[in-house]
């Protein structure tokens, strides 16, 4: 599976922010898109997902080929995307374990209804699968039992975004700042967590990111570079560290209208 946008003009509230973005991301393969402040990075994320505050303007996003800009984010989600928050989402009194299991059911087999013959994942078969992902990710278990986010430090919520995207096994995970507000070490669980799920189910992954630092665990195989609604720049892990040394100026001085 791929994910490509083609000249892709966006806006929200009537104010245009994406003006041309030609973007692929291929399954198996780690992006990322770096920039400064106000560059369109997360409104791209919101537009890639459908976020209906976002207006497409004109281009295209396709999945494999076929247009999703009419689909609806759950209809996106069910093909494939994946959208992890820069800040989730608290939700007391519903618990991380049945939250994934009513979102992966949803997910594979559309809407839950009264007839449980349509659920073909019992709750027993559930919690086997949620076992087999906590203990490859090395998650406490009691994470599971917990109130979704609630009261969870922000290293806690990063791991819970990870544990989302091994249960939900998305084809292209797009991380928006999930480095925002974490430690050495949320950096680094944050990492390795998506470096294993690349490894072994060969999803591909967009890291939108200001920061080289979460760039220094997970190694992208191309680096992006936006600027004022725009790819101005693209190359390897060279790039993410020329700019974590010279800065976003070395950008702004070669693209800033005159």
């Amino acid at each position: 599976m791929y994910l490509e946008t083609r000249d892709l003009h966006a806006s929200v509230e009537g104010k245009t922010i994406l003006k041309g973005v030609n973007l692929r991301v291929d399954e198996g393969q780690i992006y990322t898109i770096m920039g400064p402040n106000g560059s369109g990075k997360s409104t791209l994320a919101y537009v890639l997902m459908g976020h209906p505050r976002y207006t497409v303007d004109s281009g295209d996003i396709l999945l494999d080929g076929e247009s999703i800009v009419n689909l609806s984010p759950d209809q996106r989600a069910r093909r494939g995307l994946f959208l992890a928050f820069q800040y989730p989402v608290e939700i007391s009194g519903v618990t991380v374990a049945n939250f994934l299991r009513r979102a992966y059911i949803n997910l594979k087999y559309g809407p839950e209804t009264d007839d449980k013959s349509k659920t073909k994942i019992g709750y027993a078969e559930f919690q086997k699968l949620l076992k087999e992902k906590l203990e490859m990710l090395k998650l406490d278990p009691e994470l599971a039992r917990r109130y979704l986010n609630e009261g969870f430090s922000g290293g806690e919520k990063k791991r819970c975004e990870i544990l989302q995207l091994a249960v939900l096994g998305p084809r292209i995970a797009i991380l928006d700042e999930t480095d925002s507000g974490l430690d050495i070490d949320g950096v680094r669980i944050v990492a390795e967590g998506v470096k294993k799920l690349v490894e072994q189910t060969g999803m591909g992954v967009l890291i939108i990111t200001h920061y080289q630092r979460l760039l220094n665990y997970i190694k992208p195989d191309i680096v992006h570079v936006m600027y004022d609604g725009r790819i101005v720049e693209s190359g390897g892990y060279e790039l993410a560290v020329e700019l974590e040394q010279k800065g976003y100026q070395i950008i702004e001085q070669r693209y800033k209208p005159s």
